[in-house]
């Protein structure tokens, strides 16, 4: 696991581990696991207007059912739709 210092990065990768569903766990979980750190203020502020989506939003998304919308169209959406869940190997 990447390590995240600050109280925000380990807030925000708590959240994503914790959706309520298992697939939003294992994608939401994994895609902050490798972009977390990485990210600036900007981004970090946009991941965390994303965590308050629906699931079936952004699954939606996520199977090109469903475009997001004009608020949710940005950078990290767009990591988010380009990313692929790899499970870890046991």
């Amino acid at each position: 696991m990447t390590h995240l210092p600050d109280p925000r990065r380990k807030r925000l990768l708590f959240r994503s581990w914790h959706r309520g569903t298992r697939e939003a766990d294992l994608i939401l979980g994994s895609f902050a696991e490798q972009h977390l750190a990485g990210f600036d203020e900007v981004q970090l502020d946009r991941y965390e207007a994303l965590l308050d989506c629906p699931d079936p939003d952004i699954f939606d998304w996520l199977a090109g059912r469903a475009a997001p919308p004009p608020e949710c169209d940005h950078d990290v959406t767009r990591m988010l739709l380009a990313f692929r869940y790899t499970p870890r190997p046991t």
